[in-house]
């Protein structure tokens, strides 16, 4: 895959809050790839844009029947869709393995859901923590200089007892900054449980809802205009 060269008038890069589309973006976790159809339709063009699930594509349809108009969005705009990419070890995908992001994305991580188990369970937190510190340890092999990985993440109770910065301090990440998501900025976005209960349920979204930026310690000062810049010379690459 070959990413697009980053045009050299600024006027013409298209942002959506954090993100724009000189950035080469990787969605992890994705429901039903809303949240992907959304920045595509942003930046008018998704190439710049790889939009992955965990599940196949049949169990996500299944799951997640909304899919399937955003998946056709995001085929028309050119974006690379993977399914049954696992981010335990996603630097090791054969697509993947050899390619960097400016930003990696994780809406909402959650482990699953289980009947047995309420959200305040310490089981439960458990599960969630090793798919996060998974996640960390394998985005950080994946970005550019300059990139973040950025984590949506509920910090109210219980799910601020999934320390966030502490897992992501295991992989090598410090925090940047944390951001309070507002909804109204993503049109069209509707966040899902998953898990395969009641999949295709929101998820609920409260004030306390925020976008953790991540980054390795040499980039760590870097803001998004910075990021972007570092990231111009860089989107020429080719990607295997």
């Amino acid at each position: 895959m070959v990413f697009p060269d980053k045009a050299t008038d600024q006027r013409r890069v298209k942002w959506i809050t954090h993100y724009n589309s000189s950035q080469r973006i990787l969605l992890v976790g994705e429901g039903d790839f809303s949240f992907s159809a959304c920045l595509a339709k942003a930046f008018g063009s998704a190439s710049n844009m790889v939009a992955t699930s965990l599940d196949s594509e049949a169990t996500l349809l299944w799951k997640h029947w909304t899919s399937t108009a955003h998946l056709q969005e995001l085929e028309e705009l050119q974006c690379l869709i993977l399914h049954e990419v696992d981010v335990n070890d996603m630097h090791e995908h054969e697509t993947l393995k050899n390619m960097k992001f400016d930003r990696i994305i994780f809406n909402f991580p959650h482990a699953g859901h289980d009947p047995f188990y309420k959200e305040r369970d310490k089981e439960l937190i458990m599960r969630h923590r090793e798919l996060l510190e998974a996640f960390f340890k394998s985005a950080s092999k994946m970005l550019s200089e300059g990139g973040q990985v950025h984590v949506t993440h509920r910090n109210d109770y219980p799910y601020k007892r999934w320390k966030l910065e502490k897992l992501a301090k295991k992989a090598g990440l410090v925090l940047v900054e944390m951001v309070e998501v507002i909804k109204a900025a993503y049109p069209g976005y509707h966040n899902k449980r998953g898990g395969g209960i009641k999949s295709n349920k929101k998820f609920p979204w409260t004030d306390e809802s925020f976008t953790f930026k991540f980054s390795l310690p040499e980039s760590s000062q870097d803001d998004d205009g910075l990021a972007m810049s570092l990231s111009s010379s860089l989107l020429s690459m080719q990607f295997n």
